[in-house]
């Protein structure tokens, strides 16, 4: 119980500031956008997706679907933590490249974090 309790506490924050960064400054995101997706309008979804999964996190009487739904958006984004990655190859800073590989295996751990948040 407490362990769901963190995890949702968490995602809902992550979620929201993310989410609300992809919409003040979505130009932040739009270069891990995978071809051929729209960028700009597929940062805003996914940003408005994110504040709706913080929110339904937030509240008990969506927050069963709200972990499906949360779990559901971080595979969708998955593509571009990949296409992140790749493009970091690249980069002069170690500190970046060596980032976002570590952060492909840790989208997994945010995605039981979501499925045991929608339980508690």
């Amino acid at each position: 119980m407490v362990s769901s309790r963190l995890d949702r506490v968490l995602l809902i924050q992550a979620f929201g500031v993310s989410g609300l960064i992809h919409l003040l400054r979505p130009q932040v995101f739009e270069p891990i956008v995978p071809q051929p997706l729209p960028r700009r309008e597929t940062v805003i979804i996914s940003g408005v997706a994110e504040l709706i999964c913080a929110t339904g996190l937030a509240l008990r009487p969506t927050r069963r679907i709200a972990g499906w739904a949360s779990a559901g958006l971080l595979v969708a984004i998955f593509p571009a933590n990949v296409k992140m990655a790749i493009d970091a190859r690249h980069s002069r800073s170690s500190l970046r490249r060596w980032g976002t590989l570590a952060r492909l295996p840790l989208q997994w751990t945010l995605i039981r974090m979501a499925l045991r948040a929608g339980r508690g």
